[in-house]
């Protein structure tokens, strides 16, 4: 754990006094780089608080009040089932989600029991089983075990719903006259995140293309993967266009070839389409040749 880690850590705690002192949470989760471990002195502190019903703008303020919290933006969650708050707490940017349990018993449902991929409840997943229990360990514990049982159906929705790639080695040479370096980017990214995602339906993991960080140690994880993925990912953003294509093509059909041989259900062809095919410039066609010449 690093040294940032270890202060973040001991000011959760305190906040977690706080708020079970004045708005009687049934648990708080510590969740992000602090419960990780892997805290800089950049990092902001992320917790989770769950209720049977959410507290009282004045406890809320009697919480913060305790602290206390300065910079203060507050969400108000009196009609809804969830809300947010942020404010600094001795230079640290604090944010603490507030939530019923119905409401995350409710949102994690389509995910482990309809198999629903590519949404914000599989990085809230993460985080969970990623977490560290600063209160009501009992009933967090209980969601970390459903949540760490990964469902067997969300894998191939997984692998399904992100196996599409646009084809940037197909227009290679088309980047360097159409000005268009924001789409080419655009399109490099969104093609890596899809990568990533098929990988991580292939090995059972959760994904989530929003804020996605830490992509060496996420792909440390993976048993099924091209080799040196994180490194030829990252890699790509320093290449030539004309030259990423060309490694893109590659960890396209690595990981096409990891569907076919770990999950041979799933169809590959429209993946595999563009795969070894150039757009051609074409030739106007030659005038006809004149009478008499």
């Amino acid at each position: 754990m690093t040294e940032a880690s270890r202060s973040l850590v001991a000011l959760a705690k305190r906040v977690a006094a706080g708020y079970v002192a004045q708005t009687g949470p049934r648990a708080i989760l510590l969740t992000g780089s602090a419960a990780e471990g892997l805290s800089d002195f950049f990092s902001d502190l992320d917790l989770i608080a769950y209720y049977d019903r959410l507290p009282s703008p004045d406890d809320l303020a009697a919480a913060r009040a305790s602290l206390p919290a300065t910079d203060i933006r507050a969400g108000s969650g009196q009609e809804t089932d969830s809300f947010l708050e942020e404010y600094v707490l001795q230079g640290v940017q604090v944010q603490v989600a507030h939530l019923t349990i119905a409401a995350w018993e409710r949102d994690m449902a389509p995910v482990l029991e309809e198999f629903e991929p590519a949404t914000l409840v599989e990085k809230a997943l993460t985080g969970l089983l990623d977490g560290v229990a600063l209160h009501g360990g009992d009933l967090i514990e209980g969601w970390q075990a459903r949540a760490a049982a990964y469902p067997g159906g969300l894998a191939p929705a997984t692998v399904e719903h992100y196996l599409r790639f646009f084809p940037l080695w197909l227009v290679g040479e088309r980047w360097r006259t159409r000005d268009a370096s924001i789409f080419y980017h655009q399109m490099l990214v969104e093609t890596s995140l899809n990568l990533l995602g098929v990988l991580a339906g292939l090995n059972h993991m959760y994904f989530s293309s929003f804020q996605f960080k830490r992509l060496h140690r996420f792909v440390d994880t993976m048993d099924l993967a091209p080799e040196r993925l994180a490194d030829r990912l990252d890699g790509m953003f320093a290449l030539d266009p004309v030259d990423a294509g060309i490694a893109m093509e590659r960890l396209v059909d690595e990981t096409v070839a990891l569907v076919e041989t770990h999950m041979p259900a799933v169809d590959t062809a429209p993946a595999r389409r563009h795969l070894g095919v150039r757009h051609q410039p074409w030739h106007p066609p030659a005038e006809p040749a004149r009478a008499g010449s």
